[in-house]
């Protein structure tokens, strides 16, 4: 009973302080523009071979965007050439606050955002830097594939490199080692060949 008379006397003394109802307007309003304009990464889909035309049209509109370009080598008939491709077939990166988010579904080539659990899926920022630092490793090969066609095998730890002394777990194909990270926000893996003398085994 006397929670009820003290709940009821906050109620009437927040009706009739105008004052405090301004200022708990003024928070609520604070708080959903700090909202609005925070920034974070998501994954949109584009179009077929359109990584990089979305990447420099979002750039363009003012918009923070990213496209992962890896150097690959390719035969061509008379020589070879090195060539940049998108690491993630299909998918460019935004770092983008609310109010831009319609604007990237009006870009030419995005065709919608990753969607997890029904809504735009936020990439976390530790993921965002776990591929950066992986493409800036020289030694490393770097490839994507869904994270359902791989199991777990061995264990190991990184001797060499920029990503020396980290963990990380092997498969093992025709006899070449990779070590190979999950990006949970994606449901992919991404996979970093090391040459064999970088990997050792783990010691739990």
């Amino acid at each position: 009973m006397a929670g009820q008379n003290g709940s009821g006397f906050l109620r009437k003394k927040y009706k009739r302080n105008k004052k405090f109802k301004k200022y708990y307007s003024l928070c609520v309003s604070e708080v959903a523009e700090l909202y609005m304009n925070e920034k974070k990464w998501f994954a949109i889909y584009t179009k077929p071979r359109w990584e990089k035309k979305v990447d420099t049209t979002l750039l363009k509109k003012g918009i923070e965007s990213w496209c992962p370009l890896q150097k690959v080598e390719r035969q061509w008939s008379d020589r070879k050439k090195v060539i940049e491709e998108p690491l993630f077939k299909s998918y460019v990166f935004v770092h983008i606050s609310e109010d831009e988010r319609a604007d990237v579904l009006r870009t030419d080539g995005v065709l919608n955002y990753v969607y997890h659990l029904s809504k735009p899926a936020v990439i976390r920022q530790e993921e965002i830097d776990i591929v950066k630092l992986y493409l800036l490793e020289k030694d490393a090969k770097v490839t994507v594939q869904s994270w359902s066609s791989l199991q777990e095998d061995l264990k190991v730890v990184i001797k060499q490199g920029i990503f020396m002394n980290n963990t990380g777990t092997v498969v093992r194909v025709a006899g070449r080692k990779k070590v190979y990270v999950r990006l949970e926000s994606l449901d992919q893996v991404m996979i970093v060949e090391f040459p064999a003398q970088y990997v050792a085994p783990f010691n739990f």
